[in-house]
């Protein structure tokens, strides 16, 4: 008898033989033709290893153990090609224009028959069937239709793994993805601006993806949908880290990128929950996610260790450099994308809380990376500043981050997190409001930016007194501190914070210039926020709009 290895054709089952559960919902379900397709249903990890290293080219393992895969000639989301279904059942709750630009669903469905008929072109298809949501009451059970392993093994690490029996008892999926990313969408379909189509349907519970192999489209369409379907079930949704201290106390953190969201979650002295996306119930909070998401340019294993270790077997690494001989990545090398991205189970996080959830939150930060120098390294916020600033989401561009940029430029983000919402901000704001006053959170507005002027003449913040600020959140003593108001913005500044030198709390004492200088930059501030709210202004509630500053 010969010995045949793993995957030979040895005793593999005709396509007279009996299907599979799966295979036959595909069928009936999508059309996907299972007498021509090898489909493999939440294949393990080493599996789908080996099926990207023999299928797809360029795929290689890193020295750490990671899987290398490339994303070809999309290595970041494609925004301006997404789409919501315009259909009676969600018309009426979508928040239409810039970010949920309409589609008809006959185009809809054209995209879906062209990616389906893509899918039945592959010799072999991957299906992972996992969830979203940690927490039973309200997780949904996710389907990922793929042709590369590489976008499996991505879900298998982003969505909850189920156990044998979550997957025997699995039943019919909440939402499925078809993933067709290798093959294009039809420029001259009806509604569609480039070979690129991310759509969802919220009618069929189904999101097709064409002309785009990068995996964040995946991870963030679920986002979208959990933002759609946890405020209908008076759950909010919010795109945020979570960590919880020794007695419980669980922190939220909300920041666009470069205020420090995933640095400052990551604490030694507390639990990790999750770094990007949650949850809050009834109940408390809950991680959305079963993994993480990093950047990598320019990562350390003494910067950021946790990350740094948590690249492993199991991981992926999109569109790294790495040595040809050694396999060492070279996280400095931006040569593909300064996009380069590691995903990885959150059990490769030593301190992560498994599972992952927490009581109802004890302090809500709003992180910000104000360039311009006026705003306090803290403040304590009321309920309806703390929907301003929720709605507001603001942070700089700072020159050198992006090409052309010589002066700090405001960046406004609805919700820390407008490319992923589907209803208005004020829903969202409203909810978080009304969840603070009833379970008596704190809401502070940190600034991790530059302190006693603009970037380029002052200097940033140092990340040691942000955490000695963020230290005396968490042990209670600074909601007891004596305030003081801020005027313009009427924050509540405190007068003292341990190891942190008074001059700094105050950025009109710190402030390095003249301060006709200072009140100027102040108003000017002040002004670019009256001017971004102008965008909300017609669903904001009066508490939210007379929250923000007054020139």
């Amino acid at each position: 008898m010969v010995g045949s290895r793993p995957g030979s054709p040895f005793g593999r089952p005709s396509s007279s033989a009996s299907h599979t559960k799966v295979e036959e919902e595909l069928h009936e379900y999508a059309g996907i033709d299972y007498d021509k397709v090898t489909i493999k249903r939440n294949p393990s990890v080493a599996v789908l290893y080996e099926e990207a290293l023999t299928y797809e080219e360029g795929t290689v393992i890193s020295s750490a153990g990671a899987l290398c895969a490339y994303s070809g000639k999309k290595t970041g989301r494609s925004p301006k090609d997404k789409r919501i279904v315009r259909e009676e059942t969600s018309e009426k709750d979508v928040w239409w224009g810039p970010v949920n630009t309409p589609l008809d669903e006959k185009v809809f469905l054209i995209n879906r028959e062209r990616a389906i008929d893509y899918l039945n072109t592959r010799p072999r298809l991957y299906v992972f069937d996992g969830f979203a949501g940690w927490d039973p009451k309200y997780r949904k059970k996710i389907r990922v239709v793929a042709s590369r392993a590489y976008h499996l093994l991505f879900m298998r690490n982003m969505l909850i793994r189920p156990t044998e029996e979550e997957l025997e008892n699995f039943g019919t999926p909440d939402f499925t993805i078809f993933n067709a990313g290798e093959f294009p969408a039809n420029r001259y379909t009806t509604g569609m601006t480039s070979t690129t189509s991310v759509s969802v349907n919220f009618k069929l519970n189904e999101m097709v993806i064409l002309g785009t192999q990068y995996a964040g489209e995946m991870k963030k369409g679920i986002f979208s949908v959990m933002h759609y379907l946890m405020p209908k079930a008076g759950v909010l949704s919010l795109h945020s880290s979570a960590n919880e201290g020794p007695d419980g106390d669980v922190s939220l953190f909300f920041g666009l990128s470069g205020t420090g969201k995933t640095t400052l979650s990551a604490d030694p002295k507390r639990a990790l929950i999750g770094d990007d996306e949650h949850c809050w119930s009834d109940s408390g909070v809950f991680n959305i996610e079963g993994g993480c998401y990093a950047k990598c340019i320019d990562l350390s294993g003494e910067k950021e260790p946790d990350i740094f270790n948590a690249i492993k077997f199991g991981s992926v690494l999109e569109n790294v450099v790495l040595d040809e001989e050694s396999r060492v990545v070279d996280y400095s090398d931006d040569f593909l994308t300064e996009n380069t991205r590691a995903s990885y189970p959150i059990y490769h996080i030593p301190n992560a809380k498994i599972p992952c959830m927490g009581g109802h939150p004890k302090n809500i930060i709003l992180l910000t990376c104000d360039a311009f120098g006026v705003l306090p390294p803290v403040s304590k916020l009321t309920a309806e500043q703390a929907m301003y600033h929720f709605i507001s989401g603001y942070t700089t561009k700072v020159p050198g981050t992006e090409d052309g940029i010589v002066e700090p430029q405001p960046t406004f983000s609805a919700c820390f997190g407008a490319p992923f919402l589907i209803l208005h901000p004020q829903r969202y704001a409203s909810m978080l409001a009304e969840k603070m006053s009833q379970h008596k959170a704190d809401a502070w507005l940190i600034n991790t930016g530059w302190i006693g002027g603009k970037a380029g003449v002052a200097k940033r913040c140092p990340l040691k007194y942000t955490r000695a600020i963020l230290d005396s959140i968490h042990s209670g003593e600074l909601a007891q501190a004596e305030f003081e108001n801020y005027d313009i913005f009427n924050l509540q500044v405190p007068k003292k914070v341990s190891n942190v030198p008074d001059e700094m709390l105050d950025p009109r004492k710190a402030w390095m210039g003249s301060a006709d200088e200072f009140s100027a930059s102040l108003k000017s501030v002040a002004s670019m926020f009256t001017e971004n709210f102008k965008t909300f202004a017609e669903g904001a509630t009066p508490e939210t709009l007379a929250a923000g500053p007054k020139i």
